[in-house]
């Protein structure tokens, strides 16, 4: 059962020690990371001139799909089937759950037949329904960045109910922020969504 705002609000105070504050996450050192302080205030980048578009993995000759090349490693699959594969990212994190549905084949949105597109709507409804239906859960945030990869695949991010300000698009960076909870508990959790998605079919692996 995900860990109730209480217990995951103890866990950041013990981390976070006598200054109250967790360290930067590394995406605050990416070159996409939009903010920067100037003057003893938090403002946004300068924005720099227009460049080419740079190749994703999958699409750019130098750059091969991993996915394709290794396929998913098997220790990190939560559910499949004969066109999908769930992940998670081979550990806790620091929202309660976060969730991976790729395609088997490299295709991307937009080069989804019917019945393949018609499916990812299906999976995911449910995968939503079931995550949500979890003990102090509050949202399933469901999100699509294309940028890195050419290979289908899309994010769960679970949040924890009644923990602020974790809420909206920021509970993705928060996931980078927060400390970890238990590998236990994670665990009991991915088994659990697992079991309940392959009742409409597919293997639970987790």
């Amino acid at each position: 059962m995900p860990e109730s705002a209480e217990e995951v609000y103890q866990r950041i105070v013990a981390s976070a020690g006598d200054g109250g504050r967790l360290p930067m996450p590394e995406s605050g050192e990416w070159d996409i990371f939009p903010w920067e302080v100037v003057d003893g205030a938090l403002a946004p980048k300068v924005i720099r001139p227009p460049a080419g578009e740079p190749g994703r993995y999958g699409e750019d000759p130098t750059k091969p799909c991993g996915q394709c090349v290794n396929g998913v490693a098997p220790d990190r699959v939560v559910w499949e089937d004969e066109h999908w594969v769930l992940t998670h990212p081979g550990e806790p994190t620091g929202l309660p759950l976060v969730l991976m549905l790729h395609t088997r084949e490299h295709e991307d949105f937009g080069q989804l037949d019917d019945e393949i597109a018609s499916q990812f709507g299906r999976i995911s409804n449910r995968l939503v329904r079931i995550i949500e239906h979890l003990p102090n859960i509050g949202r399933v945030h469901v999100s699509r960045w294309g940028d890195g990869g050419a290979h289908f695949h899309v994010w769960f991010f679970a949040r924890t109910k009644g923990l602020m300000p974790v809420l909206g698009s920021p509970a993705a960076e928060w996931n980078d922020i927060i400390p970890p909870g238990s590998e236990t508990v994670w665990r009991q959790d991915l088994h659990t969504v697992a079991t309940k998605l392959s009742n409409w079919g597919g293997d639970a692996r987790a």
